[in-house]
């Protein structure tokens, strides 16, 4: 789908406020609130607006640690694969996983209290997994400058 001036500069407004209403953006694009609607409405059936949501601080909530976790994987069958993604996207301190290619194979983000609990969540996932863990890299984010934002030639 190609993205004309107006539908660049909706996506740019939802994503400083993902809450405004038609009435606000409409006002911002200078278009009807029905001609908002129906550019909302093509750009979520279309799939460029994927979901709308909220961001958590994890630090706010007690989780002092965000750490992202590279993991490469050996000798591994698609079940396998299905089986320890399922796992990582069932546990609680998992809040991103992605598969990737290069030279990991999954990327995870894990939220912890403390490095005693970061340990502990590690420890246990390599432990149950050992046999499909290469290797294991574990990077800890200090803060967050961006994070999800396109930037679109508005033209």
């Amino acid at each position: 789908m190609e993205l004309d001036k107006r539908d660049k500069q909706l996506l740019t407004l939802l994503q400083e406020n993902g809450r405004a209403s038609l009435t606000e953006l409409s006002r911002a694009l200078n278009l009807s609130i029905d001609s908002t609607h129906k550019r909302l409405k093509k750009l979520k059936v279309s799939g460029i607006i994927d979901r709308f949501g909220i961001f958590i601080n994890p630090k706010v909530l007690g989780f002092d640690l965000v750490a992202n976790v590279q993991i490469k994987l050996h000798n591994i069958s698609e079940k396998e694969l299905d089986d320890f993604t399922s796992y990582l996207k069932g546990h609680q301190n998992v809040v991103e996983l992605i598969t990737t290619l290069g030279d990991y194979d999954v990327t995870c983000v894990i939220i912890a209290k403390n490095t005693e609990e970061l340990e502990e969540i590690s420890r246990k996932v390599r432990q149950k997994y050992r046999e499909l863990i290469a290797d294991w890299k574990s990077v800890i984010n200090l803060k967050v400058h961006k994070f999800e934002h396109y930037s679109f030639d508005i033209k």
